[in-house]
């Protein structure tokens, strides 16, 4: 007859073996960190702005992750293949932002300024999404006053130059 021991042995190391397992697979910070961004020119109104490009599921997820900071003159655009209600999260920002939602012809469909970062373990946990009002086809990070200090409004347009 087979001891309580004995049959929790094998137990605890397939529980084990499946937790390490589970571990390895979930994308680490250092892959977030990894990904590459191309590089472009956008105009808002007549504001230049140099902007690293989200234009994949993999650089959309990472977005401005991790990065320590983002002068005025730059920010990042999302890129999407279709018009859609794409909310975005601050999950591990260092920094508050100003977004920017547009439509295929460059103009403002929603603008959310000064989102706060989730930084710390209890904000990760109830980091929300913001969801614009209308559909949209790019959405603009910048740092956050950038809308406040540029008058950017319902009526600015956006002007792809490279991306």
């Amino acid at each position: 007859m087979t001891t309580r021991a004995q049959a929790l042995i094998p137990i605890t190391i397939a529980a084990v073996i499946i937790g390490v397992i589970g571990m390895l697979t979930l994308p680490s910070d250092s892959k977030l960190e990894s990904v590459e961004f191309p590089r472009g020119a956008i105009l808002v109104d007549d504001i230049a702005l140099e902007v690293q490009i989200a234009d994949s599921e993999p650089r959309r997820v990472r977005g401005l992750m991790f990065q320590e900071q983002l002068p005025f003159d730059q920010g990042m655009i999302f890129v999407f293949d279709e018009p859609g209600l794409y909310s975005l999260w601050m999950l591990n920002m260092q920094f508050s932002l100003d977004m920017i939602w547009f439509d295929a012809d460059g103009n403002v469909v929603h603008i959310e300024k000064d989102v706060p970062p989730c930084k710390t373990v209890v904000e990760i946990t109830g980091c929300q999404s913001v969801v614009p009002d209308n559909e949209a086809t790019y959405v603009l990070e910048v740092t956050s006053g950038f809308v406040e200090q540029n008058n950017i409004t319902e009526d600015s347009k956006l002007t792809i130059i490279s991306i």
